[in-house]
């Protein structure tokens, strides 16, 4: 049967918009396009089932659109409910691909949905938050049987990677696609800084100039959210629990402190640690009325909800992907996009340009881990460092630069341990 009968999508009648968003996004890819290319040729999935969970938009519907070029049969489902976009699915639907998605689908619908894109037994997956792979580990056991491996594509789904194959129960092996430099250098900092600004301005229609921004870990993410703040006028805090990155803050011109005290003090608050609780009922105590609480963290854990509800009085809906939240006192507090990833569940994700280089890390990376798979093992591997670096440099074509190459004197040199020589 094909796409059409087999798909769960919200509505067919709107693939017209959704090819549209495709078309603009496919224009400022040209990495992943030259990869298309590549793959339209040697059809290296020729044959293969290959099932994907990522944030279902128009930049990773290419994605799954150029593995479709590279010969397979692809299935995809959404790995947030809220970044699905209906009309994106109908497109995919129309070009030949199984797709399980809809916007906002119950917490039951969603795990159907996302179990029902394992059940074609895939031979390779891209996976988002390592959702399949916590799946193919759990209650969908019997589908990894043709399972040659797969791509992660975040920091939440490495840690739940790592933790699996620590414990020794990782059953096939996996490429750490975020751990790559072209993902978390570009991606996570500037993809991240970018979009999580544009969700919460797109939802809050509130300037960001002049107020204090907490910003709850300092990763790569955290970076990039930090100098994005900054650099639209406004006061950043960071809080972090590892020394070293705190020290880095500091000396990128940060203030650094427990969050306990941020929170008597921030007007925004954006979470990227991917753990849980990192805001919660302690932190609830203290802050001002009118702190806007916002999670780009991959899972809707970090600003505890819970908490925050059993302390409140009222909650209402007062714009699009805004709860407010009243506590006894009167003080409010306001939720974007329900504490998920507000740079998906608010805005579009981020640029076209910064993920064409993740996509293509992914595209090559499924590519290695196909022709790999059985000298890899049941482990998390890198991404080779020639793949990130072909990324790279297939971005500095697009870009019309160049860089130099060493002389066959300067390559000597530096392979040289003599002074001098």
């Amino acid at each position: 049967m094909g796409s059409k009968e087999n798909s769960i999508i919200a509505d067919l009648s709107l693939a017209p918009e959704g090819h549209l968003k495709i078309d603009w996004a496919s224009s400022h890819m040209p990495v992943l396009n030259r990869i298309r290319e590549q793959f339209e040729q040697d059809k290296p999935f020729e044959g293969l089932k290959v099932s994907i969970s990522l944030h279902l938009e128009a930049k990773t519907a290419y994605l799954a659109k150029v593995v479709q070029a590279g010969g397979a049969e692809v299935t995809i489902t959404g790995s947030n409910p809220l970044s699905t976009q209906d009309d994106v699915c109908a497109a995919l639907v129309e070009d030949g691909i199984t797709v399980y998605a809809k916007y906002n689908p119950t917490a039951a619908e969603f795990k159907a949905l996302n179990m029902k894109a394992l059940e074609n037994n895939p031979d390779l997956i891209i996976d988002d938050g390592g959702d399949l792979v916590t799946l193919l580990h759990t209650e969908s056991k019997e589908h990894a049987v043709n399972l040659r491996g797969g791509a992660e594509e975040t920091t939440t789904g490495i840690i739940r990677l790592r933790a699996l194959e620590k414990q020794g129960e990782l059953q096939f092996p996996m490429i750490a696609v975020n751990d790559a430099f072209c993902k978390y250098l570009f991606d996570n900092r500037y993809g991240t800084g970018q979009s999580v600004f544009d969700g919460i301005n797109r939802t809050t229609n509130l300037v960001v100039a002049g107020k204090t921004v907490v910003v709850v870990g300092y990763g790569w993410c955290g970076k990039g959210v930090a100098m994005r703040a900054k650099g639209m006028g406004a006061n950043v805090i960071v809080t972090e629990i590892d020394a070293i990155k705190a020290v880095e803050a500091y000396m990128d011109g940060f203030a650094v402190m427990p969050m306990l005290e941020a929170a008597k003090v921030g007007d925004m608050f954006v979470t990227v640690t991917g753990n849980r609780d990192v805001i919660r009922g302690e932190h609830y105590e203290v802050m001002k009325d009118g702190a806007i609480l916002s999670n780009a963290g991959h899972f809707d854990v970090e600003v505890n909800k819970v908490e925050l509800e059993a302390m409140s009085v009222s909650k209402r809906t007062v714009r699009r992907n805004i709860e407010e939240y009243k506590m006894k006192d009167g003080r409010k507090f306001y939720l974007l996009a329900e504490g998920r990833l507000v740079n998906l569940a608010a805005g579009d994700g981020h640029p076209a340009e910064i993920m064409d280089m993740t996509f293509a890390l992914q595209a090559m990376s499924l590519k290695y881990v196909n022709e790999q798979y059985n000298t890899i093992g049941k482990q998390v591997v890198n991404v080779p460092y020639e793949l990130d670096e072909q990324v790279a440099r297939y971005k500095l074509e697009s870009l019309g630069f160049g860089i130099d190459k060493l002389s066959a004197e300067q390559a000597a040199y530096l392979d040289s341990w003599a002074e001098g020589e």
